[in-house]
């Protein structure tokens, strides 16, 4: 069977995945991009925007393996955009333009149906409302024995973990404090859950810790 895993999901040294007050103008959060300042210099991110150069290097290796082998993911819906409540109509499509960096199907949680929305390249946008488990099983089912990457959020990376239902989880650590924002560990007992840490690897600007969930 298929893995679901985290891949490359950051968090800063206190604990945030995102910084507070998520907008259209700051779609991860006050400060949230310096979270992601691992990825944003690396040579695979720049070559994802048709763009030269980069670093290479451990960050940059690690982030092309996060994304091997992957048949389908799953997002929560903040994820796909800045839209709350019921859908006003369908004209938001997503971060990403018309061509989004995913090129397989690609699960929304979400509370309010919406019609499949297909985009360049390869990825369609599933709007799933029936909970965390049929989406697990409609990405799984799509991926075709290839593995499905969890996206995030905050909140759907926890909710998945207190089903334990990740199988392996990528986090990487940057050396910042955020003092606010979405808590990933607050409140959750990972070894109680069953997940355990396997290895930690120090990159060019974050340390990249390998967890699983014992079997």
């Amino acid at each position: 069977m298929s893995k679901l895993l985290v891949r490359s999901f950051a968090v800063s040294l206190d604990g945030f995945g995102a910084g507070p007050d998520q907008s259209l103008e700051n779609p991860l959060g006050v400060r949230g991009p310096e979270l992601m300042e691992w990825f944003f210099h690396s040579q695979f991110w720049n070559a994802m925007h048709g763009k030269d150069g980069g670093e290479t290097g451990t960050d940059n290796s690690i982030a092309e393996r996060g994304f091997d082998n992957l048949g389908a993911w799953i997002l929560g819906r903040n994820m796909f955009g800045p839209v709350r409540g019921p859908w006003p109509d369908e004209s938001w499509r997503g971060w990403w333009g018309d061509e989004p960096p995913y090129h397989t199907p690609v699960f929304v949680l979400t509370h309010h149906a919406r019609k499949p929305l297909v985009m360049e390249g390869g990825t369609t946008f599933y709007f799933v409302t029936d909970g965390i488990a049929s989406a697990l099983a409609q990405a799984r089912e799509a991926a075709n024995g290839r593995d499905v990457r969890l996206g995030g959020g905050v909140a759907t990376v926890r909710e998945y973990l207190r089903a334990r239902l990740i199988d392996e989880l990528h986090l990487a650590v940057r050396p910042v404090l955020l003092g606010s924002g979405e808590a990933l560990f607050s409140g959750l007992d990972w070894h109680a859950l069953g997940y355990e840490c396997t290895k930690s690897v120090a990159g060019e600007r974050a340390t990249h810790v390998f967890l699983q969930r014992r079997q």
